[in-house]
């Protein structure tokens, strides 16, 4: 298997070099449960959720894709035209063009509560915020409505300049989220529902946007930035870079335009890991294009209609592609997760010394401290500055105000200087799982005489797969039985690791 190095993030503890691997997309399951056109499709981390013209919301399990007993879900008196789980899975809302946005209990499908939008105009999309405290709800009429999901109120609420609201996306911290409208508009809102940025992107319309849940380093400026997929009427999907902090305030950088299509381009979704991006179309096509380079990974044609959702699972290698036919497609990824090969790099106190200014700006991204990106940009703050600041210096000289802001950046800071200098370790490739790839921590011996970490091996099997992964032929048996040599050796190994050097 030919494994090629695609870039390298330096982050505050782990420098991790991503590892690309062949990725073969297989459908492994379809559904065609509803009656009329798929709207929506969305994915919690054990279900998977669908909405349709026929008025109905179906929720299935994620191990066997089985229908769950309360499912269908009925309540709207019109199509519903979207669905989307809360950050944990707990609930889940849709809407409707009757005017309404509910909320539904996953656990036993109960109606939690039902939002009329102020305008009663047909709701087109809705999406949770990523901390789970508001719901957002955005009507063919332009309004933006902002609901508290707490107190189940309206919070706040808007309206883009002209069209229908058609697409929405939050930002992985919360701080903003963008929606999308039937005239071509992106709009940059933050959490008080005060309009940031607006930006013509797609000329016949934008008809979906998502936003990566990781940060990428732009090499002009050095920024660490948010990117966002939008795509529209015109037959393309065009990647953006959003920054945004307290001291510079928002910008939104296109980046480039991904070709493919030959029509409309309805939905479009990142996966979890940001490392890829998929889009699905009136051609009737769904794309996978790798983020990083823009290469198309894949382009699956099985529906007969048009494409209009799809969306990747959070957790494991899964994509459900929806359409007009009625059906959605479950597709899995034959594809090694990120990781480092066999090699751990711990960030060292000597390491951050080295950082340049832009290694600083990607840990603040991380920390969750990208409000200071800006201000640590205009102080020319690298590594050795960055271990060198004090209480002192973040208010007399960066002027850094807010007392929680600095507790968090000095706690930060010092774990920095807590780190020990360290060297890269070599983990025995026999200790490493062959599925995951990672170190083993309850290995077990499958039928063809390979040693998997347990869960993994297990999760193979569970998925109804009979074959060895090793070797791909027939597995006799499903019988697991511990490897407790391998797993003493392991224990050894991982002790002299812990040795001072």
């Amino acid at each position: 298997m030919r494994l090629r190095c695609l870039f390298r993030l330096t982050f505050p503890d782990v420098r991790v070099f991503l590892l690309e691997v062949d990725k073969m997309a297989t459908l492994i399951h379809t559904i065609a449960d509803h009656s009329d056109d798929i709207n929506y499709c969305a994915f919690s981390s054990s279900c998977l959720a669908t909405c349709s013209l026929d008025k109905t919301i179906r929720v299935y399990s994620l191990h066997n894709f089985i229908e769950l007993p309360y499912s269908p879900l009925k309540g709207h008196t019109y199509a519903v035209h979207c669905c989307c789980f809360s950050p944990s899975g707990h609930i889940l809302a849709s809407c409707s063009t009757d005017g309404t946005t509910m909320m539904w209990d996953t656990q036993d499908g109960r109606m939690l509560a039902l939002l009329e939008q102020p305008s009663s105009s047909p709701v087109r999309v809705c999406r949770f915020s990523p901390n789970s405290t508001y719901l957002v709800s955005g009507a063919a009429d332009g309004s933006v409505v902002l609901w508290n999901v707490q107190s189940l109120k309206l919070y706040r609420s808007g309206n883009v300049k002209d069209g229908s609201l058609v697409a929405c996306a939050f930002s992985p911290n919360g701080n903003f989220f963008v929606t999308g409208s039937s005239c071509g508009d992106l709009t940059i809102w933050d959490d008080k529902m005060r309009c940031l940025c607006n930006e013509k992107a797609h000329d016949l319309g934008v008809t979906c946007c998502d936003i990566s849940s990781q940060p990428v380093l732009d090499g002009e400026h050095g920024f660490g930035y948010f990117q966002m997929a939008s795509c529209g009427q015109d037959n393309q999907v065009k990647l953006w870079l959003i920054l945004f902090t307290d001291f510079l305030g928002v910008e939104l950088k296109y980046k480039c335009t991904l070709n493919g299509h030959s029509a409309p381009v309805l939905a479009c979704a990142f996966s979890h890991d940001g490392q890829m991006l998929v889009s699905g179309s009136v051609d009737k096509c769904v794309i996978v294009y790798e983020t990083s380079t823009g290469n198309t990974l894949h382009t699956l044609s099985q529906h007969t209609r048009y494409v209009t959702t799809c969306a990747f699972a959070p957790h494991s290698p899964l994509l459900a592609t929806g359409s007009m036919d009625k059906t959605v497609n479950i597709w899995q990824f034959d594809l090694k997760q990120p990781c480092a090969g066999n090699i751990i790099e711990n960030a060292s106190k000597v390491a951050v010394e080295d950082w340049s200014e832009d290694d600083v700006s990607a840990w603040l991204f991380a920390q969750d401290l990208a409000d200071f990106v800006g201000l640590f940009k205009m102080n020319n703050i690298d590594g050795k500055e960055l271990l060198n600041l004090s209480k002192e210096s973040l208010i007399n000289e960066l002027k850094i105000e807010s007392l929680g802001l600095r507790s968090k950046l000095l706690k930060k800071i010092e774990e920095l200087r807590m780190k020990t200098t360290s060297v890269p370790i070599t983990i025995p490739d026999e200790f490493l799982c062959p599925i995951t790839r990672e170190l083993m921590k309850d290995p077990v011996i499958a039928a063809d005489g390979y040693s998997y970490e347990k869960e993994a091996i297990e999760n193979w099997i569970n998925s109804k797969r009979r074959s060895s992964p090793m070797t791909n032929l027939p597995l006799p048996s499903s019988m697991l039985t511990p490897n407790r040599t391998l797993k003493m050796a392991i224990s050894r190994w991982l002790e002299t690791q812990q040795k001072p050097v």
